[in-house]
C-alpha cells in the first residue's frame, strides 16, 4: 500500500512540475541543447520569418529526424559547443525541427526538399534558402560553413 501511495504522489508531483513549467502566454520558449550551446527557439516558421525580417537575421534550421544517428551526434558534439553557441545565438534565429514528427515538419521538408538528415538550412525572412548543407560536422567544420554568411 505504501508503494502505491508513494508512486501516486510521485505521479502527481510530476504532473504539477510539467504543468507549472508551461506558460502559453509566452511568445516563445527557448530550448537549449546545453547551457553553453545553441539556443533553439520554439516558434513557428512563420513567426521566425517575421522575426528575421524585423531583426535582419537569418533563420538557421536544423532539419532532423528522431531516429537519425548523425543528428544525435550533432546535438552531443556540435550544437552543445560553447563557441558554436556564442556565434549562432548572436547571428541567427535558431530552429530545431523534427521533419517527420513535428506539426509543421513534413510540410517544411517538402517545401525545402529535405531528403536526408541532418540537413542544415539558412533561410532569410522571405523564406528563401540562402545556404543548405547536409551531414555531420565537428564544431570547427560547422563554424566554417557560416564564414561567408
Amino acid at each position: 500500500m505504501r508503494k502505491v501511495l508513494g508512486m501516486l504522489l510521485l505521479a502527481v508531483a510530476m504532473l504539477f512540475v510539467c504543468s507549472y513549467s508551461y506558460d502559453s502566454s509566452e511568445k516563445e520558449i527557448v530550448v537549449r541543447s546545453s547551457s553553453k550551446g545553441i539556443q533553439f527557439a520554439n516558434m513557428s516558421f512563420e513567426a521566425a520569418k517575421a522575426e528575421a525580417k524585423s531583426t535582419g537575421k537569418l533563420i538557421f534550421i536544423d532539419a532532423y529526424a528522431s531516429w537519425c544517428g548523425p543528428c544525435k551526434m550533432m546535438d552531443k558534439n556540435t550544437f552543445s559547443d560553447e563557441e558554436v553557441g556564442n556565434v549562432f545565438n548572436k547571428k541567427f534565429i535558431n530552429l530545431k525541427i523534427d521533419m517527420e514528427k513535428s506539426e509543421e515538419g513534413p510540410s517544411l521538408a517538402r517545401m525545402f526538399q529535405v531528403t536526408a538528415y541532418p540537413t542544415f538550412l539558412w533561410v532569410n525572412g522571405d523564406g528563401k534558402i540562402v545556404k543548405r548543407e547536409m551531414g555531420y560536422r565537428t564544431p570547427e567544420q560547422f563554424l566554417g560553413l557560416i564564414a561567408n554568411l
